[in-house]
């Protein structure tokens, strides 16, 4: 494959796989009934945006403890999605979904699960960074701006 034809995290399996489960949980959520908009259906977007993002996210940090906090929040997201499947399943929302929805979020978790271990073993940034996470400073507040009583 060509450098031009490189597209980086996209290419990889767990983010495809990732990127199904973002569609069904969209086209589930679409199905909803309205008094769902701001609940389950919202939380089904939210979650299943949160898998493709944070794998996209940690694909970008240098340092590989730094990317396997990103993917591990990708792997609960998908958990995240698999129960507000089951969920609208329950409430008879849908209708013999369930089985193949079960198995496309146990598919990405399961390649979600090899990346994380092919990560871990490459240990990128170990040798500049050592063993701990990086970690940014933490934004200083500051609340002199309030009106006063």
């Amino acid at each position: 494959m060509s450098e031009k034809e490189m597209r980086g995290f996209e290419d990889l399996e767990c983010y495809q796989l990732g990127r199904k489960v973002f569609q069904e949980a969209y086209r589930v959520a679409s199905l909803l009934p309205s008094e769902e908009k701001y609940n389950l259906a919202d939380q089904l977007r939210r979650a299943s945006a949160s898998i493709v993002l944070n794998i996209a996210e940690g694909y970008g940090r240098y340092h590989f403890l730094d990317s396997l906090r990103f993917y591990y929040i990708a792997r609960g997201s998908t958990m995240e999605v698999l129960s507000g499947l089951i969920a609208c399943d329950d409430l008879k929302y849908t209708r013999d979904e369930i089985d193949q929805q079960r198995e496309l979020c146990h598919s990405a978790l399961r390649s979600l699960n090899g990346y994380i271990r092919y990560v871990r073993g490459q240990q990128q940034g170990r040798q500049e960074y050592g063993e701990r996470a990086v970690k940014e400073d933490a934004p200083t507040y500051t609340l002199s701006d309030l009106p006063s009583e």
